[in-house]
């Protein structure tokens, strides 16, 4: 209740400020602030000079948990457009951006998918799996309603959007050929991906794999000990070797399945740390959409026993990533 009085607050003390002039904001960049890392990548690829965007969780950030804070609010208020996700994925911000929406120009850029195309939500019947940016088949979609979002906001800008957005469906072009490639040579009996929550669904069903989770498709559901029990006795009876922490969630359940498998004589090591709900760092490859899921298709292909080009893709790739 208090972040919803918080928010309303928020909203009548900006909306009393005056709006610069048509002129200047004109020539002014477009103010965007997005809630992902993934879709602040997106505006920026296809903003280019013309837009200044800030994105409110950086790496690391659980977006399930995610609470704005009072400059978020003022932030998103002074906004020339607001872009969040959607498909529940920013629940607990959702009474925000409805009260936003009925003065500012609000998107939520994954909300227009066609419904045949997600999976559903493991907890509630009625939404969706939101991690569509696990494979950029689906996230070229979410390209396309980010530059509708800018074009809407700044007409006059329609063809450099409609440029740059080409160009950067281009480049996850080469990044679905690049998973292809890559992740067609894991072998079968090692395509299983164990991995902290089950963000990877749609990592699984694009390149073939079975994906078990510790967690459901939120973070905020709890990792039950029959859970935990029940993945390391798969660990053991399937001979997995290989298990993958993630960046935005805790390894504690990750720790407690090596250490179960390693008790019934079972040996398994962590493949590596993958992208799930957050980015790699600010200014960084891996800082980048396409970054982010060079990395997850490298590591995971390496790990598996995929023939992996030496970092990744485009060889951009951190040492050790």
């Amino acid at each position: 209740m208090w972040i919803r009085q918080v928010a309303l607050m928020g909203l009548m003390i900006v909306m009393s400020l005056p709006l610069a002039a048509g002129s200047a904001r004109a020539e002014a960049p477009l103010k965007i602030v997005a809630t992902t890392g993934m879709i602040a990548d997106a505006a920026r690829q296809i903003g280019g000079d013309l837009v200044q965007v800030r994105g409110l969780m950086g790496p690391g950030v659980d977006p399930h948990a995610y609470r704005q804070t009072r400059s978020d609010i003022v932030a998103m208020t002074r906004a020339d457009l607001v872009l969040w996700h959607g498909l529940y994925l920013e629940a607990q911000m959702g009474d925000f951006f409805h009260d936003l929406e009925r003065k500012r120009q609000v998107v939520a850029v994954a909300e227009g998918l066609p419904k045949d195309m997600l999976r559903s939500h493991d907890t509630y019947a009625d939404k969706y799996d939101p991690h569509v940016w696990m494979t950029p088949v689906l996230w070229k979609l979410v390209v396309v309603e980010v530059q509708k979002a800018l074009t809407d906001a700044r007409p006059e800008a329609a063809d450099t959007f409609s440029a740059n957005a080409k160009a950067h469906l281009a480049d996850l072009d080469q990044l679905v050929a690049y998973g292809e490639a890559v992740l067609a040579t894991v072998p079968e009996n090692n395509k299983v991906l164990v991995t902290a929550h089950d963000a990877f669904g749609y990592f699984g069903r694009t390149y073939g794999f079975e994906v078990l989770g510790i967690q459901g498709i939120s973070t905020q559901s709890e990792a039950g000990l029959n859970r935990i029990g029940e993945l390391v006795n798969l660990l053991v009876e399937r001979q997995i070797s290989a298990v993958f922490v993630e960046s935005s969630v805790s390894d504690r359940s990750m720790r407690a399945l090596i250490e179960g498998a390693a008790a019934q004589g079972h040996e398994v090591r962590v493949g590596g740390e993958l992208f799930s709900d957050a980015m790699g760092a600010d200014g960084t490859y891996e800082g980048t959409y396409i970054g982010m899921l060079d990395h997850n298709i490298s590591t995971i292909g390496g790990a598996l026993g995929a023939e992996v080009p030496e970092r990744g893709m485009a060889g951009k790739l951190s040492a050790g990533s």
